[in-house]
């Protein structure tokens, strides 16, 4: 007689209107990133409502373990009884507050029925806060960072608002949308009004681009949404002797000089780019502030500090768009800026702010710009652009009474931001010139022309002697 393979016991069935069953589920909860939570208390907690929602909804825990990352249920429940309802009842009710399951912290007390990709995005930026905070501390005790570091807790983060979930679009034409938002009772959706220019400009230039959810941004004491859109575009793969670039230098006399160059050398255009009369009106607002400044207290200038930011970044925006304007018209493959390095270079007189601020927002403002028109950025090393003179004859001197003009020590006098803007461009050359080349090619590069050794002392005349030298080089 064969022996059977699965053999029941008969006090392990159960009997309903005429039927027999026998079904058991070995569920497996995980915590989100395996965050070892469940402890200190909160497992028994969570042991104690389980066991409740069980003999409220008549099924059985024949087994269960919590561990601090995840649980282990094992469950007997009816044919009738989907496991997809059961899980439903179990996890919202250890998450959302009920009638029987009160709220134990104060959030939620205050707020009620909170979305929970709302809750885990709070979770997440405390957890990266403190751990930046741990981090930054840590280097500090070490003596790597200057300055003990502080825990900020008051921050002012916007959430993401998910389409057909938080957020929904109107009719196309329209100028609202619909946000779900919590009016103190429950969360509602609320029309909100929209910029008929703002709608107009998405509709003109990222009409069938693809969107992102918005974001709730807190900005001059207003609240705005932010919409992102994505577009894939394929930049210039020109090779670098059939290139032509835009080198660009961000000046204090001038805001930027822009020059168009070949590999060789050979300079197409120059523009000079400035805007005296924005710039006046923003140095008369730092005026005003300092004069403020010596008759009341410092924290009162806030509003005037902020007036003159946005000024700065509305010069920015200008400036930029000249920039890309004057590239796309001589269909440049890369604009090249200078490095910027921001670290320590911040502290100082207003002015001295907003100029560094105005260079970083430029270089990201032409960036965004640009990459549409399938135009590249690159950066090259900053040291000694302007006091180097283009001719490769030396350092320059000032000239007292204009500050934007030098001369060289040929006594040629020279603008010298534009003999920058030639050192910024030459510097991108020869860096691309050399990057591809084997080790003894550009070893024998590198001795005939000494100065392309350094990045930071090589000049526009080093590009000129270079090229010559790489082209007799490929011939013989």
């Amino acid at each position: 007689m064969e022996k059977d393979i699965f053999t029941i016991k008969e006090n392990a069935l159960s009997y309903g209107r005429g039927y027999v069953y026998s079904l058991q589920y070995h569920l497996v909860w995980c915590t989100k990133y395996r965050k070892q939570v469940l402890k200190n208390g909160l497992d028994a907690e969570c042991k104690k409502m389980l066991y409740k929602l069980a003999e409220e909804y008549r099924f059985q825990i024949l087994a269960m373990e919590v561990m601090p990352d995840h649980i282990h249920l094992l469950l007997d429940c009816k044919p009738q009884f989907f496991i997809s309802d059961m899980i439903k009842i179990m996890k919202g009710n250890l998450v959302h507050e009920t009638k029987k399951n009160h709220a134990r912290f104060p959030f939620d007390r205050n707020f009620p029925k909170m979305p929970s990709y709302l809750r885990r995005a709070a979770i997440q930026y405390a957890l990266g806060a403190v751990s930046s905070y741990q981090t930054r501390l840590s280097l500090w005790k070490k003596g790597e960072l200057k300055g003990k570091p502080k825990l900020v807790c008051e921050n002012h983060v916007m959430p993401v608002f998910y389409r057909d979930v938080m957020y929904k679009e109107a009719e196309p034409g329209e100028n609202v949308a619909y946000l779900k938002l919590f009016d103190g009772r429950e969360w509602r959706w609320f029309q909100v009004k929209l910029l008929h220019t703002d709608m107009e400009y998405l509709r003109k230039k990222w009409s069938g681009k693809k969107a992102s959810a918005p974001t709730l941004e807190r900005k001059h004491h207003k609240y705005f949404l932010r919409f992102s859109y994505t577009e894939e575009v394929s930049l210039s793969k020109t090779t670098v002797k059939k290139q032509v670039i835009c080198s660009v230098d961000l000046g204090i006399n001038t805001d930027a000089v822009c020059s168009i160059m070949c590999a060789d050398g050979t300079i197409l255009g120059r523009k000079f780019i400035n805007f005296p009369s924005d710039k006046d009106h923003l140095y008369h607002v730092l005026g005003r502030i300092r004069r403020f400044q010596r008759e009341h207290s410092s924290r009162q200038v806030q509003s005037r500090w902020d007036y003159a930011k946005r000024l700065n970044m509305e010069l920015s925006h200008k400036i930029a768009a000249e920039i890309t304007k004057y590239a796309a018209e001589y269909q440049a493959d890369v604009i090249v800026f200078e490095y910027l390095e921001m670290q320590g270079k911040i502290s100082g007189k207003k002015k001295q702010k907003l100029h560094l601020w105005r260079k970083r927002d430029i270089q990201k403002l032409c960036e965004h710009q640009v990459h549409r028109n399938r135009i590249r950025v690159s950066r090259v090393s900053a040291r000694h652009t302007s006091r180097l003179a283009c001719d490769g004859s030396g350092a320059i001197v000032r000239n007292p009474e204009n500050h934007s003009l030098c001369t060289f020590r040929t006594g040629k006098q020279y603008n010298c931001d534009l003999s920058a803007a030639y050192n910024i461009g030459a510097r991108y050359f020869i860096r691309e010139l050399l990057k591809p080349l084997p080790e003894t090619e550009r070893s024998s590069l590198e001795a005939k022309v000494p100065a392309v050794k350094r990045r930071t002392s090589c000049v526009y005349a080093d590009l000129r002697k270079l090229y010559v030298e790489v082209n007799n080089l490929k011939a013989g």
